[in-house]
C-alpha cells in the first residue's frame, strides 16, 4: 500500500496550509531514528542555540544535503520525495533538514514565523517550498507542539523582524489574524508526519515538562524555484531518491551522520539580513 499523500490529502493541504499524515513512518523505522539521533555525538557537537526573547533557547543542528546516513534515508525515501513533488507539482530538491532538541524542561519556544519570511532572504522567488515535521518523540501540548494558523499561508509573505535570535512575523498583523482563522496545537505521535506550507504561521512554546520533544524537519524546494543567488542553503541539486525498506537497511548498517553537510551558524545570512533591518 502506498505511503504518497493521496489526491485528497494534497487538496486538504492547499486550502488549510498544512497535512498531518498519522503513522507516515512505522514504529520500527521511528525508534532507529530515534535512537540515532540521542547516541549521535556529532549531532550533539554540532548544535547550535538560538534564544527565544522568552528566557528559554532552542538547540538544533542544521545540514544542507542529506547525506547517506539515516537522516538521508528519511529526507531521500520515496514517499516523502514523490509527497512533496505532488505538493509542489514537479521535481524538488532537499533543501536543508534540522534535527530539533527540546529537551525537557528547558527546550525553548519558537516565535510565529513563516518559513518563507527567512527563506526570501536566500534568493528564492516564490514560496514554492515545503517541509515535513517528523516527530520523533511525543509532540504534546505539555511538551511544546507546533501551532499553526489554519489557513494563514493565504496571506502571502508577512514581514519578519527579529525577536531574541529569531526571526518573527510582524505581531499586529498575527494577532489579527488569530481573530479570524483557527489556531490549531497539532499533537503528534512518534512517526506521524506534518507537511506544511511555506507561509504558513506556525510556533511553539517552551517545553516546561518532563518529556523531551525532538523532531526532524526536512525542506524541499521546486527545482524550478532555483534561488538566483548564492546563500548558506543550496541551489538546485539533483535528488536521489531512494527505496523506503532503506530507512531500516541503512539505519542498521551505517553511522547517523554519513555525508552530512552542517551548517555553520555564523553562515545563517537570512538571519542577518533581518538582524541588520531590525537595527536600522
Amino acid at each position: 500500500m502506498s505511503r504518497i499523500l493521496s489526491d485528497a490529502a494534497v487538496a486538504e493541504y492547499r486550502q488549510r496550509g498544512f497535512y498531518l499524515a498519522r503513522g507516515f513512518f512505522d514504529a520500527d523505522e521511528i525508534d532507529l531514528l530515534r535512537r540515532a539521533a540521542k547516541e549521535d555525538h556529532e549531532l550533539d557537537k554540532r548544535s547550535f542555540g538560538r534564544a527565544d526573547g522568552e528566557g528559554g533557547t532552542v538547540r538544533l543542528s542544521l545540514w544542507n544535503h542529506p547525506g547517506e546516513g539515516i537522516y538521508g534515508m528519511f529526507a531521500r525515501c520515496e514517499r516523502m520525495v514523490r509527497s512533496c513533488e505532488k505538493i509542489l507539482g514537479g521535481e524538488v530538491y532537499h533543501y536543508h533538514s534540522k534535527m530539533i532538541m527540546k529537551d525537557a524542561k528547558v527546550g525553548g519556544a519558537w516565535t510565529w514565523h513563516q518559513d518563507y519570511g527567512y527563506w526570501y532572504q536566500n534568493g528564492v522567488l516564490m514560496p514554492l517550498l515545503t517541509s515535513v515535521f517528523i516527530a520523533v518523540d511525543p509532540s504534546t501540548r505539555a511538551n511544546g507542539c507546533l501551532q499553526v494558523i489554519e489557513g494563514s499561508h493565504h496571506c502571502g509573505r508577512i514581514d519578519h523582524v527579529l525577536t531574541g535570535d529569531q526571526a518573527g512575523a510582524d505581531r499586529e498583523r498575527v494577532d489579527q489574524l488569530l481573530k479570524r482563522l483557527p489556531l490549531v496545537y497539532v499533537e503528534m505521535e512518534p512517526g506521524d508526519a506534518l507537511f506544511f506550507d511555506a507561509n504558513l504561521l506556525h510556533r511553539s512554546d517552551q517545553n516546561r515538562s518532563e518529556h523531551p520533544r525532538w523532531s526532524m524537519i526536512c525542506c524541499y524546494n521546486a527545482a524550478r524555484n532555483d534561488p538566483y543567488k548564492e546563500s548558506h542553503h543550496p541551489r538546485y541539486t539533483p535528488l536521489e531518491k531512494v527505496d523506503d525498506s532503506m530507512i531500516l537497511k541503512v539505519g542498521r548498517e551505517r553511522a547517523s551522520s554519513e555525508g552530512l553537510a552542517w551548517l555553520d551558524p555564523g553562515q545563517d545570512v537570512s538571519a542577518k539580513s533581518l538582524a541588520g533591518r531590525a537595527e536600522s
